[in-house]
């Protein structure tokens, strides 16, 4: 569901900012995740689904760049969500060890950089892939 769902999603969006001429071409943000780059043991789909986010939104770029449209990837490490709420406590203390910044991300830290993303301020910025994982994998 991972990458057939953001293909989707985002040939959809993609349609409408094509017709409707939205101002400043838009802007698509796909989530990807820091396993896309380091991998997981015991992860391997999930890894490989948000590395192809992470390579489609960077094929996206070169394609929709004449259209002025910006196309770029958020990159979560760790992050307090109901999908990780059940996660073991071995393993949350796991990947928080991994992380130099000692804790999970909150929700609202990862969306601030899909606003920046969304926003007049990174209107020089497509594809690229912005690692919000309070350094984990450096």
């Amino acid at each position: 569901v991972n990458i057939k769902g953001t293909f989707l999603v985002t040939k959809c969006a993609v349609r409408e900012m094509l017709a409707n001429k939205v101002p400043g071409g838009g802007s698509v943000v796909n989530i990807a995740s820091i396993w896309g780059k380091t991998g997981s043991a015991q992860h391997s789909a999930y890894s490989a689904s948000k590395s192809a986010i992470e390579g489609f939104t960077r094929s996206l770029a070169l394609e929709l760049g004449g259209d002025g449209i910006r196309c770029n990837a958020v990159l979560p490490g760790y992050t307090d969500t109901p999908m990780t709420a059940n996660n073991s406590e071995e393993a949350k203390a796991k990947d928080i060890a991994s992380t130099p910044l000692g804790r999970a991300a909150l929700p609202e830290e990862v969306a601030r950089v899909v606003t920046f993303l969304c926003g007049p301020d990174s209107s020089f910025v497509t594809g690229a892939s912005i690692e919000v994982t309070g350094g984990y994998g450096i």
